[in-house]
């Protein structure tokens, strides 16, 4: 989730050196037709890419798809680098949406349209990798942010669950019913925690309000969200961010370990969870999953969408492909967006981007929880981008993560720091 502008910068030009330095349609240097590579990284810790190579496999027995694994700190310099170096593998993840505008604009992917038009409505996030009517990435997962909670804890604290019908007061308000309440209870745990990430208020904030537009440099939406969550550090219902920053506090200790009741994150948390609470990383506890707090009243309940927020992460295909691979290269993605591949997905605890076909594969997953706010949080939301794809998407965002850095740590307020930010964004980017 950290932002940095020399890492996008670099990447454009890497990408310019590449399309002056090297022809297109260079062969790949591949091993043949029958063989396909893939981008991946932390393959030990990352099965997706494992799960999808052998689904494709099984379906296509006369077609490998071998691994190559990238440091997923810096997947995208190394990845840029490879395709300037024409040593890129065929198909290449977008792991961070951000940059796709980069890939994209240095005609570094492959128009997928086709690819595209056979797959289904159900198919979430395509609308983000489609520019000018034609489409250059397939999503395969698509995660939204939900609230994780802890029943034993809430119930120590009396405490209502979360029930689909919360804003963001109600949020705030349980958090610290249930700080009061754990401590009345003997317990040292919070209401809440809030990762150190700009995402948890600035993705909700851009997605929750109405005529939000992160390249108009119009920051005032963030407000409301800024308020409440500094409101809950002053209250210390949450750990402040300079704690957190401070010794490193990972979200996953901080839910696995007990030490919080609930806190917003994405739904790749699932499958952290599972696997930690089975190998003893996290503690055996149960829990739940609930729609994500909305803005107001209108998207909460179950008989409406709540809105929430996060990127899909998408593959696209290496322009530098040998052309008599580029068919076999759209059947992987064709698969990897299939409802198939959705069920091999969410068979490891992996979201996919067709959540719909999915659904009952997930919920058979021994440790997920099975009651109607659970799988209602699951299946039915409204998910909007953290990264609308612009070319100012990712130059805004590192002025943005100055501004939670500034405000959440104290050092100013929330109307200085937006209008500092605003100004950066007319002056540093947006009439540069």
């Amino acid at each position: 989730m950290k932002r940095s502008t020399a890492a996008v910068l670099g990447a454009a030009t890497a990408l310019a050196l590449a399309l002056t330095g090297c022809s297109s349609g260079d062969d790949s240097g591949g091993d043949g037709t029958d063989t396909l590579t893939l981008a991946g990284w932390s393959l030990a810790t990352t099965p997706e890419f494992k799960a999808l190579a052998d689904g494709f496999h099984a379906a296509h027995p006369d077609i490998t798809v071998e691994l190559k694994e990238y440091d997923p700190k810096n997947y995208d310099t190394q990845m840029i680098a490879d395709l300037a170096a024409g040593k890129a593998p065929d198909i290449y993840v977008q792991k961070t949406l951000k940059n796709f505008y980069t890939y994209q604009n240095g005609k570094q992917l492959l128009d997928v349209s086709d690819v595209a038009a056979g797959l289904g409505p159900d198919t979430n996030g395509l609308a983000s990798y489609q520019v000018e009517g034609k489409t250059y990435a397939i999503p395969y997962r698509q995660d939204s942010w939900v609230i994780y909670y802890n029943k034993a804890l809430f119930d120590q604290a009396r405490v209502k669950y979360p029930d689909g019908s919360w804003t963001w007061d109600d949020y705030a308000a349980a958090g610290r019913r249930l700080t009061a309440g754990l401590e009345t209870a003997g317990s040292q745990a919070l209401g809440v925690y809030q990762h150190v990430w700009q995402s948890t208020l600035q993705g909700f904030a851009l997605a929750q309000t109405p005529g939000a537009d992160l390249s108009s440099g119009d920051f005032g939406y963030l407000k409301p969200y800024y308020t409440r969550a500094v409101d809950l550090q002053k209250a210390g219902a949450q750990v402040s961010l300079g704690d957190a920053t401070t010794n490193n506090l990972t979200y996953q200790a901080q839910f696995g370990k007990q030490r919080a009741a609930m806190m917003t994150m994405g739904t790749w948390y699932i499958a952290t969870l599972l696997s930690q609470q089975k190998s003893g990383d996290a503690d055996r506890f149960e829990w739940g999953i609930a729609p994500a707090p909305q803005r107001d009243k209108s998207t909460t309940g179950t008989s409406a969408t709540p809105v929430t927020f996060a990127d899909p992460t998408g593959m696209g295909i290496n322009p530098k492909i040998n052309k008599d691979k580029i068919e076999t290269a759209k059947k992987f993605l064709a698969y990897a967006g299939s409802a198939d591949a959705a069920k091999a997905l969410a068979g490891i605890g992996i979201t996919p981007a067709n959540t719909d076909a999915a659904a009952d594969t997930i919920f058979a997953v021994p440790g997920v929880p099975t009651d109607a706010v659970s799988k209602f949080a699951f299946t039915k939301h409204e998910t909007r981008p953290e990264n609308p794809v612009g070319k100012y998407t990712a130059p805004l965002q590192n002025i943005l993560n100055d501004l939670h850095t500034a405000v959440m740590s104290g050092s100013t307020d929330i109307d200085t720091a937006i209008a500092e930010a605003q100004d950066r964004a007319r002056n540093e980017v947006l009439n540069k």
